[in-house]
């Protein structure tokens, strides 16, 4: 997913004001997702290590993939950068991680076909119906 970012408050990045960033999370490498891990964890700080939340639901590894997402398509930018972002847009940027981790509707009817994916009634009927045409 790649996109503008457009942000309410406004950061500093090395001396200019920065309103909007680009991302694209389908740039996220392996060593950008780990740096985004690494740098979730120690900003969670030692009293949460113990805690293991499934990546699904874990928010803060949800913002550092919309971080990582920003600095996949801004080379110049890095975590220190991104992290100057706060109030709602860090609500937006943690969407952007979100849905990196969550699967997308656009993925999911890439592989769609005609075949039912589940049992349904009516393929249960549609299954019924054939049997009886070869009887």
């Amino acid at each position: 997913m790649q996109g503008i970012l457009k942000l309410k408050n406004p950061v500093m990045i090395d001396g200019k004001q920065v309103t909007e960033m680009t991302y694209d999370s389908n740039e996220i490498n392996g060593a950008l997702f780990v740096t985004a891990e690494s740098k979730k964890k120690i900003a969670e700080g030692i009293k949460n290590v113990t805690i293991a939340a499934a990546a699904e639901f874990d928010f803060g590894l949800h913002l550092y993939l919309g971080f990582a997402s920003i600095i996949a398509v801004n080379p110049s930018y890095d975590f220190s950068d991104v992290e100057r972002i706060k109030g709602w847009d860090i609500k937006d940027v943690m969407a952007i991680g979100r849905n990196f981790m969550l699967k997308s509707e656009a993925a999911s009817t890439a592989n769609a076909s005609d075949e039912p994916t589940e049992i349904s009634q009516e393929s249960i009927i549609q299954a019924d119906l054939n049997s009886n045409e070869s009887e």
